[in-house]
């Protein structure tokens, strides 16, 4: 692929460039204002050092790895980019003049990679004089750090593009990638993601149990079980007759609501909106954060690996 470009200076356009940087690929990351370059610029620093800090790239490798880095205003410099990955807002009209810039100075195979979490290709390619080169490349967050992709194209999307940019993520990134057969809205992991939380929700609404006991028992059952073997696996295993007769029972009682719930609307009409606002489900102070950051980030650090320029 050569070079990259990344289009977007916030949180996922800061780790994709890490990402890239990371494992030695030379990225340009474009953006619409001095704040926000340097924030990105500074973002992708503490990404390095926080990892240098716990002993996963040699000051060498960071010094090399932050070299590989540029940031500018100017879409010019995204020419010669074999793939460039947009994450500007998750605004439709915000990314389509992204598009429209990028068509201006890329070559017509350049792959565009929109890191949307929830936007269909045939959306995003509406607009370009090449929607053969446009896919959906969905990174989960921390996007340096977290090793899954999510890749689905529409249907004027070329299987050459996709098979391109399965093998720059697999090989060049080291990552692990899914390709999606067709689009769908929220594509497979925050399908899932929202279903867990739509039935947690309900069960604090229903008084069952609290928000600490939930979390522990998805903590010590399901995000162990399912760390090391897949669900589908496990439903193989138990088996569809015992399966059945479970799904028979519990179905029926499982919160089937299309709306937004009324613990999440109370929240918002009072402002306990979550970790940023200092309370919502738990209350979250100065100590509590670290604590879960620390948390967070332990998993990953434990399955890191990037290609790392010596």
């Amino acid at each position: 692929m050569g070079m990259a470009a990344v289009c977007g200076t916030g949180k996922i356009g800061a780790d994709m460039a890490t990402l890239l940087i990371g494992n030695g690929v030379p990225t340009v990351v474009i953006g619409h204002s001095q704040a926000g370059m340097d924030r990105c610029r500074n973002t992708v620093g503490r990404n390095l050092n926080t990892l240098e800090a716990e002993g996963k790239l040699t000051s060498s490798q960071r010094e090399a790895v932050f070299g590989l880095l540029s940031v500018t205003k100017d879409f010019q410099a995204a020419r010669g980019a074999g793939i460039v990955f947009e994450a500007a807002a998750e605004d439709l009209a915000v990314k389509q003049e992204v598009f429209q810039k990028l068509e201006a100075v890329c070559a017509a195979d350049t792959i565009i990679a929109s890191t949307t979490s929830a936007l269909p290709p045939s959306v995003l390619c509406a607009s370009l004089r090449h929607p053969e080169r446009l896919l959906v490349a969905h990174p989960f967050q921390p996007a340096h750090m977290l090793p899954l992709f999510e890749l689905v194209g529409s249907e004027k999307t070329s299987p050459a593009a996709l098979e391109r940019a399965k093998s720059f993520l697999e090989n060049d990134l080291n990552r692990q990638v899914v390709c999606l057969h067709r689009e769908i809205e929220g594509f497979i992991v925050n399908r899932i993601a929202q279903a867990m939380f739509r039935e947690c929700l309900f069960l604090l609404e229903q008084g069952v149990a609290s928000a600490a006991d939930i979390d522990k028992a998805v903590h010590y059952a399901i995000g162990m079980r399912y760390a090391s073997i897949g669900l589908l696996e496990y439903f193989d295993a138990v088996g569809f007759d015992l399966e059945s007769s479970i799904a028979q029972t519990i179905y029926p009682t499982l919160c089937g609501t299309a709306e937004v719930q009324a613990l999440v609307r109370q929240g918002l009409e009072t402002g306990k909106t979550g970790l940023a606002a200092g309370k919502g489900l738990y209350r979250w102070d100065a100590e509590r954060i670290h604590d879960f950051e620390l948390r967070k980030r332990r998993p990953y650090l434990d399955i890191f690996s990037w290609n790392s320029p010596i």
